[in-house]
C-alpha cells in the first residue's frame, strides 16, 4: 500500500518538475477551491440551516405562549385542552374526567377556536361550490354537424371498389 501511495507520488513529482508552469496553469491553483467551498457552504446555509433555525424559533415561542384553555394537537396526535401549564410540562384535559401530563416538547400545534372555524367553513362551502359546477354547466356546447363535403369523398371510394 505504501509502496503505491510513493509511486504515485513520485509521478505527480515528476510531472510538476517536467515545466512548472504548465502544471500550476492546469492544476488551476488553490483558489477555484476555495470558491467553490464557500458556494457549497452559502448553498447548505440558505437551503437548510436557515429555514431550521427560524422553525425552531416559531416551535420555541408557541410552546413559550400556550396558555389555559388552548386547544393543542400533540406530535402523537391527542387533542385536548390546556388544563395546566408548569415549567416543561403541560396537563391536558382530553375528556370529561380524563387529564394527561405531556412534556411541553411533545407538543406539535396549537388550535384556535377562530381558526379552526375558519379552515371548516371554506371547505364546505367550495365543496358546494364544485357539486353546482358540475350539477350545472354554464356554457352549453354547441351541437356539431358533420360536413356535407366528407360524405360524398368516402361514397366514391366505396364505388372503386365496388367495380374493382
Amino acid at each position: 500500500m505504501f509502496s503505491m501511495i510513493y509511486a504515485l507520488g513520485q509521478a505527480t513529482a515528476s510531472s510538476a518538475s517536467i515545466d512548472g508552469a504548465e502544471a500550476t496553469a492546469a492544476g488551476g491553483g488553490i483558489w477555484p477551491t476555495l470558491i467553490m467551498f464557500a458556494a457549497v457552504i452559502l448553498i447548505f446555509y440558505f437551503l437548510i440551516i436557515r429555514p431550521q433555525r427560524k422553525r425552531d424559533k416559531e416551535a420555541k415561542d408557541m410552546l413559550a405562549a400556550i396558555k389555559k384553555g388552548d386547544k393543542i394537537v400533540t406530535i402523537g396526535g391527542i387533542r385536548g385542552t390546556v388544563a395546566i401549564v408548569k415549567e416543561s410540562t403541560v396537563i391536558i384535559k382530553v375528556d370529561d374526567n380524563t387529564r394527561i401530563e405531556f412534556s411541553k416538547s411533545a407538543i406539535s400545534a396549537v388550535l384556535n377556536k377562530k381558526e379552526e372555524a375558519a379552515a371548516e367553513k371554506p371547505s364546505k362551502k367550495s365543496k358546494e361550490e364544485k357539486i353546482e359546477k358540475v350539477e350545472k354547466p354554464a356554457v352549453e356546447a354547441p351541437a356539431e354537424e358533420a360536413p356535407a363535403e366528407e360524405a360524398p369523398a368516402e361514397e366514391p371510394a366505396a364505388e372503386e371498389k365496388a367495380e374493382n
